[in-house]
């Protein structure tokens, strides 16, 4: 048994989150309302970060490990990891590009970015792009769900590290840096040329800027949602932006968020920006 069948068996409601499942506490103590328990995916090991309530999934049910698929769960991650850090990752086998406008999207914008569908367990039901670093190894993938499905957005393999995505050119020496890939592949195809994600605003530290530094980038317009937590992500990327001596600007637009502009939106904010 591993750790998702003991979840199942238990009637556990769980959301894979990295290398975890994210689950409401199994402390009886504790009365979990915002799910903060995370469990190894592999060895079950779990920690609750709100009371702290720690142990084994399947010494707290008294159940037996199957150490031999253990083992052979530890060996792949560790190949596979090894195998991303020297030559990248490969697409699935079954994986047929996507060739729809889902979110109003245009067709070559989906090719442009190398959107696929797949059959396989972790990409069924998503639209799936290729994550690739400066080098243009692919190091992720990020599958959105089309429909319901947990979790919405999905990284494979779980616990990568994602960088600022994708590699552009400059525009008049600025990037727009934003929080999920939608946001950016819908600045992408309605005229916006230097949009780049990080992937959740927590993605991003002073390292990832000196690289767009690197890059020739000289100054960050930020673009984040437009609410009370995306306005304060927006203010502490604006200090690291400091630290690093980039000039940054705050693109704030109360209601909505990148993703959900329209092409004559986009526009008018191209130049406004950069005209």
């Amino acid at each position: 048994m591993n750790v998702e069948e003991l979840l199942g068996k238990k009637g556990i409601q769980h959301t894979p989150k990295g290398q975890d499942f994210l689950v409401s506490c199994i402390n009886p103590e504790h009365e979990d309302r915002n799910p903060s328990m995370r469990i190894d995916q592999i060895t079950g090991v779990f920690q609750c970060f709100s009371c702290e309530y720690k142990g084994n999934l399947f010494t707290h049910f008294g159940e037996r490990a199957n150490q031999m698929q253990l083992k052979r769960e530890l060996l792949k991650k560790r190949i596979s990891e090894k195998r991303a850090e020297s030559i990248g990752l490969s697409f699935p086998k079954s994986a047929v590009p996507y060739i729809g406008n889902w979110r109003n999207i245009k067709p070559e914008t989906y090719k442009r970015f190398e959107a696929f569908n797949s059959v396989d367990k972790d990409y069924s039901g998503r639209i799936v792009f290729p994550i690739r670093d400066m080098s243009g190894r692919i190091v992720a993938f990020n599958g959105r769900h089309t429909a319901q499905g947990i979790p919405k957005y999905m990284i494979t393999p779980a616990g990568a590290r994602m960088p600022l995505y994708p590699v552009v050119k400059p525009l008049q020496g600025t990037v727009i840096l934003v929080e999920g890939i939608f946001d950016m592949v819908n600045l992408h195809d309605k005229g916006l040329s230097n949009a780049v994600c990080c992937f959740g605003t927590k993605n991003i530290n002073t390292d990832k800027l000196s690289m767009l530094k690197i890059q020739g980038v000289e100054s960050i317009d930020i673009f984040f949602d437009g609410d009370d937590p995306g306005q304060q992500a927006a203010l502490r990327l604006k200090e690291m932006c400091e630290e690093v001596d980039l000039v940054s600007r705050n693109i704030h637009l109360k209601d909505t968020d990148p993703g959900a502009l329209t092409e004559t939106q986009v526009i008018k904010l191209r130049d406004k920006l950069y005209a």
